[in-house]
């Protein structure tokens, strides 16, 4: 077996967790932004939602281009997008203008998250899926911890402006991280170059893909839901600060985060099924207690919760897409479909949450989370029953 390459496993743990934190400062804050400019539910969730509208459609355009052509060209591209974009941030007062920039933001990210995974999944060794991903995802929940709760105190001390400052200066660090360190193209382990794409009715028909993008999907839903109205549920239900509400969006992922790594190890050891419907439980109740909380306390305690779902499922998510990228060598293609299911989730979770701001309670968002998951659940349940459910024709035999 060829020696882990450490250097290039660091490289994208670095750069991801720069650009992600840089993302992170600002996510909490743009809803709030938004509802302050005069913004109705709706087009709160169109803010929220509109980055990963415009992802979900070239997640796939990118993950098969760097099947072919290299993942390094996609991620240094995707990472400079995302410097230049916090200028426009800086620049944009109007609710149409924060539209437009989260659907650019949109397309810049459909170059970096699934085309990094991919890349990780290239180079991870046989046996080590959970660890390997678990430990890389790190990054991104290291990001998304450290960045919610530095955005709530540079809003509070500095104002909203040093907030985009900061986030284009992390993503330019991120730029250059993997600019300079990450081989050129030609030197990146892709092992389906040289192959026919695998076709996306070939995918789509999979079982057990089909189970892993439903539950990403479900999951992410409720994450969309959290991320886009917790801080204007927050703010009007409880008049919590810019910092309060930092630390909420923060425990979720910093939970998840921390717990990653050693639910990776165990994904490897043991049934991943169980691990994800153990994990999608703890979501269900997280999403009650938030529909029912009566403070900050509340809160707290079910963003704990939540994040120990994530932990506990997306290590075992993770480590059986790497499995079946591997199986198929289509590892860019797979990587954007579990994507497109995390985009699709999020901009249904906005769009819920959004509609139900309008039109009923806000509260009640939370508890449309709890109908959603279980039915992801079920369909997880119903797809993964049999080992032999995940069969590609013509390419390999069943798991």
């Amino acid at each position: 077996m060829e020696k882990f390459p450490r250097k290039v496993f660091a490289t994208l743990f670095f750069a991801i967790f720069v650009s992600v934190t840089g993302v992170g400062i600002v996510v909490p804050l743009l809803p709030v932004y938004a509802h302050e400019l005069g913004a109705s539910g709706f087009s709160i969730a169109l803010i929220f939602g509109g980055f990963s509208l415009s992802r979900t459609f070239f997640l796939p355009w990118f993950g098969r281009l760097s099947d072919a052509h290299g993942r390094k060209p996609f991620l240094v591209m995707g990472l400079f997008s995302y410097f230049v974009i916090s200028v426009a941030f800086v620049l944009a007062h109007q609710i149409h203008s924060l539209i437009a920039i989260r659907l650019i933001q949109g397309v810049a990210s459909a170059m970096i998250m699934p085309v990094a995974q991919a890349y990780v999944g290239d180079i991870t060794p046989e046996g080590k899926e959970g660890i390997t991903m678990g430990g890389f995802n790190m990054s991104i929940f290291a990001g998304l911890s450290i960045g919610p709760l530095m955005g709530g105190v540079i809003q509070d001390v500095f104002g909203l402006n040093m907030a985009f400052a900061c986030m284009g200066g992390l993503a330019f660090f991120g730029f250059f991280l993997a600019a300079v360190l990450l081989p050129p193209a030609a030197a990146e382990r892709i092992y389906s170059v040289g192959r026919a794409p695998v076709k996306w009715g070939l995918l789509v028909r999979d079982p057990m893909l089909v189970a892993l993008f439903s539950f990403r999907m479900v999951y992410t839903t409720c994450i969309g839901i959290i991320w886009g109205f917790l801080p204007v549920y927050a703010n009007d239900a409880f008049a919590l600060s810019s910092s309060a509400v930092g630390v909420l969006v923060m425990l979720g992922v910093s939970v998840s985060g921390l717990i990653h790594i050693p639910m990776g190890m165990l994904a490897d050891r043991c049934d991943k099924r169980f691990m994800v419907l153990a994990g999608g439980t703890a979501v269900i109740v997280a999403m009650l207690l938030m529909g029912t909380a009566g403070g900050f306390v509340g809160l707290f305690a079910a963003n704990v919760v939540f994040g120990i779902g994530g932990g506990l499922s997306m290590p075992a998510v993770m480590a059986l897409a790497v499995i079946r990228g591997q199986k198929i060598e289509a590892m860019g293609s797979v990587m954007s479909m579990i994507t497109v299911a995390h985009s699709l989730g999020m901009l249904m979770g906005s769009i819920f949450a959004g509609l139900i701001m309008d039109w009923f309670e806000l509260r009640f968002a939370f508890f449309l989370g709890v109908l959603i998951m279980a039915a992801g659940m079920a369909q997880f349940f119903a797809g993964t029953r049999h080992s032999g459910a995940a069969t590609m024709p013509g390419r390999e035999k069943t798991l």
